[in-house]
Formats: structure tokens, C-alpha cells, sequence
């Protein structure tokens, strides 16, 4: 059985490596993807290796969505949308926005 780790971003770490987890990150466009972490790990890892956050942190996040390598593999689990309200904005013709440049 899995794991399961609940987050707001998308994450790969090297302490989760071989713990047979599964992370679920609700993002804030209402866009919510359960992701298996070793699957993701060995299609990233080549990447992950050659960056800094990885040497120095032991870890790579991304806040908006999945990485696009990702998408379309079986390290996708489930992936599902749900709609975000947007709050309520009153924007007048009448206004007038000045820029500067």
C-alpha cells in the first residue's frame, strides 16, 4: 500500500525516494493531480541532477502545475479540474489608468 501526501505544489524530494508515495496537490486554479513519486522521480531524475535546487536542497517544486515531461505518463495517477470562483471585480468605463514610461 501507498503512501499518500497531500500538498499545494508539485514536489519531488529526494527523502521520498523509494517510500512508494503518492502526492495529490490541490493547485490554486482549482486544477488537483495525484502523481506517484518514485514514477516521477525516474523520468525527471536526469533533469533533477542538473539542477541547483536539487544539489542544494534535495528537492524541486513547481507551484502552478506539473512539469510538462510529466503530463501524458503513468506517473500521472489522476488528474482533475474543478471550478475556481473568481471574486467579483467592478471595472468602470469611466476610469481612467495613467502609465508612465
Amino acid at each position: 500500500m501507498s503512501n499518500l501526501l497531500k500538498s499545494k505544489r508539485f514536489v519531488v524530494r529526494q527523502s521520498l525516494i523509494g517510500k512508494n508515495t503518492n502526492v495529490e496537490v490541490a493547485f490554486k486554479n482549482g486544477k488537483t493531480v495525484t502523481y506517484s513519486h518514485d514514477k516521477a522521480y525516474e523520468i525527471m531524475k536526469t533533469a533533477l541532477e542538473a539542477m541547483n535546487c536539487w544539489e542544494k536542497y534535495k528537492s524541486y517544486t513547481a507551484t502552478n502545475n506539473i512539469p510538462k515531461v510529466l503530463r501524458e505518463t503513468d506517473a500521472v495517477i489522476s488528474s482533475e479540474t474543478t471550478e475556481v470562483e473568481a471574486e467579483n471585480v467592478d471595472i468602470t468605463s469611466e476610469e481612467t489608468v495613467e502609465v508612465a514610461f
